[in-house]
């Protein structure tokens, strides 16, 4: 599809330099720019690239240049990254044209499915389950009775939602995503073995939440595992039952946080991070990748390490540690 430099101003909220009537049909990175490409300039250090770059139209933040390259329009916005990102997110929906339920695909006669809805093959909608306006199911998904999945999500292959999960508007779940598999609940009996404590809880997601692939979100034993609004998780997490995650958290991959944990709203977490069960993070704690938390952790703490400690304390700790062989040889 093609789009002029005025169309697309008009989306981001830019103002046109140069030729507005312009059409561009593809994007481009600025050094790759080709005729009838769309580019964007955030940082000074690819300034260079405007005098070289083939790009036709360039979407460029206020104040990082004054000139003005021949053959090139121009969009000046506020802040080039965020216009190119709004930009992208509308691209990327047009992607998705497609409505309707496909051959193969198994919705009950109880489910209710909004207006401009797809459904892919092989995939099964259970009873009682309700899917908003213009959700797009693609194929292999797994959607279990009782469910409920708000307007305009993007469930992509493999996706397994289990029964009476209920999802918010706007959410992106990545292929192999599990939501509400049983939670790790097993009882020791006299028998010397395990008796397993059945499930029997939930899990709600908040809106514009989005979960990469391979991330598991068990539900809970009683009550509901929560994720707030706006938290985006990455891939291969574990978050166990009853967990309460607050809004606009995000954790990056390979993170696990077991069960009951309540972490606070607008926390950032690392790669590889554990934290064990039933403590309360505070809001906006960072926790550095790969540490350890076995303490409850009071709002705004920054903290490294396992058992995770003060950032600086760590760093400190650190220096020594890395001392510590030549101090051996001196002792000894």
């Amino acid at each position: 599809m093609e789009f002029s430099a005025n169309q697309i101003a008009a989306l981001i909220g830019g103002k046109v330099e140069g030729n507005g009537d312009v059409k561009v049909n593809k994007l481009s990175k600025i050094e790759e720019g080709t005729p009838g490409s769309l580019t964007f300039l955030s940082l000074p250090k690819y300034v260079e690239y405007l005098k070289t770059t083939k790009a036709s139209v360039i979407i460029v933040s206020d104040g990082i240049t004054d000139e003005k390259p021949a053959n090139t329009t121009l969009i000046k916005v506020k802040d080039s990254r965020h216009a190119f990102s709004i930009l992208l997110d509308a691209y990327h929906k047009q992607q998705f044209a497609k409505s309707g339920v496909e051959e193969f695909a198994v919705v009950s006669k109880s489910a209710k499915l909004g207006e401009k809805v797809y459904v892919g093959s092989h995939s099964y909608i259970g009873e009682n389950v309700s899917i908003g306006n213009g959700v797009y199911i693609f194929p292999n998904v797994y959607i279990g009775d009782n469910s409920k999945i708000g307007d305009g999500c993007l469930i992509y292959p493999g996706v397994k939602i289990y029964r009476e999960s209920v999802i918010g508007k706007d959410c992106t779940f990545h292929s192999g995503v599990v939501i509400g598999s049983d939670g790790f609940g097993f009882v020791p009996n006299e028998e010397n073995n395990y008796r397993k404590m059945p499930q029997v809880g939930n899990v709600i997601i908040g809106d514009h939440v989005e979960i990469g692939s391979n991330t598991t979100i068990d539900r809970a034993t009683m009550g509901s595992t929560i994720i707030g609004k706006g938290v985006k998780l990455d891939n291969l997490i574990q978050i166990g039952h009853n967990v309460e995650i607050g809004e606009n958290t995000v954790i990056a991959a390979q993170a696990g946080v077991a069960g009951s944990t309540k972490i606070g709203r607008n926390c950032m977490i690392g790669g590889q991070v554990g934290i064990i069960g039933h403590l309360t993070i505070g809001n906006g704690v960072k926790i550095a990748g790969q540490s350890g938390v076995g303490a409850d952790l009071p709002d705004n703490a920054v903290v490294q390490g396992s058992p995770a400690i003060d950032h600086l304390d760590y760093k400190k700790s650190y220096v020594l540690f890395r001392r510590l062989p030549e101090l051996y040889k001196k002792l000894k």
